[in-house]
């Protein structure tokens, strides 16, 4: 059935009149077509996988009794942006008390509670958190340059196609003396395919490119105000005002 589609749509037809340059042209919109889908359901993945695994930890988190237990019990989240932030402010948190208490008693949830940090080591961990921040939002906005080009490229590609196999069509038409429909009608329709196929990569990649702009834009924001709650967490648990 689909060889009778093609067939019938006159697309085999057209690339068998298609020139030389048209079909190369042709063969490199088909590479760029494969690797913007290929992009497009990696990303899709990773972007759906990262809100799995945020909803996963935000629920262990809201269910522990103790704020940093999910930190000390050192269950992992894969992929998880909220997760990494959280991490990098308890982190940050744990470093700073170090010194605070002897290495027999250990890092715990209990003796952390026996510290106090002031607002300027504050600043520290909410710098820890806005660069963890920064970190997933690339990690999540990578090889989105090829979606982006693959949009806005392809087309022009397959207008350089058709604007080039009508050049040549109309060059055949000259030499042969003959300017008949018959005679550039051929050239024409393989020249026009090239323009269609430019479309065909591009069309999706746009639609894909502007539908995980839109997610990651959602997940920008609620990783920002995540992150401001870790860091309000630990304001309030562990900052002590410094007199006047």
């Amino acid at each position: 059935m689909s060889t009778l589609f093609f067939q019938s749509s006159g697309l085999v037809f057209s690339f068998e009149k298609a020139t030389l340059a048209t079909k190369l042209i042709l063969f490199f919109l088909l590479g760029v077509s494969s690797i913007s889908w290929t992009v497009l359901l990696i990303k899709l993945k990773q972007i759906q996988s990262a809100k799995k695994q945020s909803r996963k930890f935000l629920r262990k988190l809201k269910a522990s009794t103790k704020w940093m237990g999910v930190y000390f019990s050192r269950e992992n989240f894969p992929g998880s942006p909220h997760h990494a932030v959280y991490i990098a402010g308890c982190k940050e948190l744990v470093n700073m008390s170090a010194g605070s208490f002897p290495p027999a008693e250990g890092f715990s949830e209990k003796s952390l509670l026996k510290i106090k940090i002031s607002e300027k080591s504050l600043k520290l961990i909410q710098s820890a958190i806005e660069r963890e921040i920064g970190n997933q939002l690339l990690l999540l906005e990578e090889q989105m340059i090829l979606l982006a080009t693959a949009a806005s490229g392809a087309p022009f590609i397959g207008l350089l196609g058709t604007v080039w196999g009508v050049m040549d069509a109309f060059g055949e038409l000259a030499l042969s003396g003959k300017a008949t429909l018959a005679t550039m009608a051929p050239g024409v329709s393989g020249s026009l395919l090239s323009t269609v196929m430019g479309l065909v990569v591009a069309i999706p990649a746009l639609f894909g490119y502007n539908f995980i702009v839109a997610s990651l834009k959602a997940l920008t924001i609620d990783l920002e105000n995540f992150g401001t709650e870790v860091l309000s967490e630990i304001e309030k648990r562990f900052v002590v005002e410094e007199p006047l």
